[in-house]
């Protein structure tokens, strides 16, 4: 006997909008199946407004009324039985964020819920992240947005230490990211790493994702500290109309990888990885998979 569940997530993010739609195909005596049937990004870069002025401008609100309202059909298209809305550092951080809720409410009937960091690394990790982590080794994951970045260490299958820094892509960018906050991070990183002799790095997040498919390799081999840095200068050396026509990078992805490469750069030297593994995973992931085993 074969049922199939029809789930939606929706990531509001700092850099961008993202739905989720998953087949969840559950069968007797077998694992239930994530399959994802469909993903829709829209990029309204909500932490330039939240980062920079404090408030998610009236252009923005109304693109995400829209954005919104696009979301709604296309799940009562694909029969969608049962959704959940997150919002991440951008609606934390803007003081009309509660505001723009209401607004969503009103105007989609949709409820959209502010989360912090801490529950938002707790949703990533209830992603596929546990399929992929082997219990004899310690493995340090990374999920760069694009107002925070979120970094736990999983030890024996379990986490055992996690913590959100306000470093993302979209601040970075507006140079609103302290040599302090490095310096906590850095910090952060040796001090709950120091005791193991080997870590492994995993990322997720669209830039690495990007960066892993730029890579060529598959999708259970890892990438190294060399061969990101030397990524890191590539992507560096051109300008950003070169990487949007040479490496077919969207508009509001050909900013955003570097100093996403940055963060991913540094986790991997502080704490001695010396390989990244990229499972597509991310916070949409996390949101079905929680509202599934009823923890969302």
């Amino acid at each position: 006997m074969i049922s199939i569940k029809k789930y939606a997530a929706i990531d509001i993010g700092s850099n961008a909008m993202r739905l989720l739609i998953t087949n969840i195909v559950e069968q007797h005596d077998k694992e239930t199946q994530f399959n994802k049937s469909a993903l829709i990004r829209v990029p309204i870069r909500l932490g330039q407004d939240a980062f920079t002025v404090g408030e998610i401008s009236d252009e923005n609100i109304d693109r995400m009324v829209d954005a919104m309202k696009a979301f709604k059909l296309l799940m009562k298209v694909y029969k969608v039985e049962k959704y959940k809305a997150c919002a991440t550092s951008a609606m934390r951080e803007a003081y009309n964020g509660k505001e723009v809720t209401e607004i969503i409410r009103e105007k989609c009937d949709i409820d959209v819920d502010i989360i912090d960091g801490k529950i938002e690394a707790t949703i990533i990790a209830s992603s596929d992240l546990h399929d992929f982590l082997k219990t004899d080794r310690t493995y340090l994951y990374v999920d760069v947005g694009g107002g925070s970045t979120e970094f736990s260490l999983f030890t024996d299958g379990k986490m055992i230490a996690s913590k959100s820094f306000k470093i993302g892509t979209v601040r970075m960018l507006n140079n609103m990211v302290s040599d302090i906050v490095w310096e906590e991070i850095e910090k952060w990183i040796k001090t709950n790493t120091e005791e193991f002799d080997e870590v492994i790095l995993i990322g997720s997040g669209g830039n690495i994702n990007k960066l892993f498919k730029l890579s060529g390799k598959l999708q259970d081999k890892p990438l190294s500290y060399l061969y990101l840095n030397s990524q890191y200068q590539y992507l560096s050396s051109l300008t950003y109309e070169q990487r949007i026509a040479e490496l077919a990078l969207n508009t509001d992805r050909a900013d955003v990888i570097i100093p996403a490469t940055k963060v991913y750069l540094n986790a991997m030297k502080w704490s001695g990885a010396r390989q990244l593994f990229v499972p597509k995973i991310g916070l949409a992931d996390g949101i079905v998979k929680a509202m599934y085993q009823g923890k969302l």
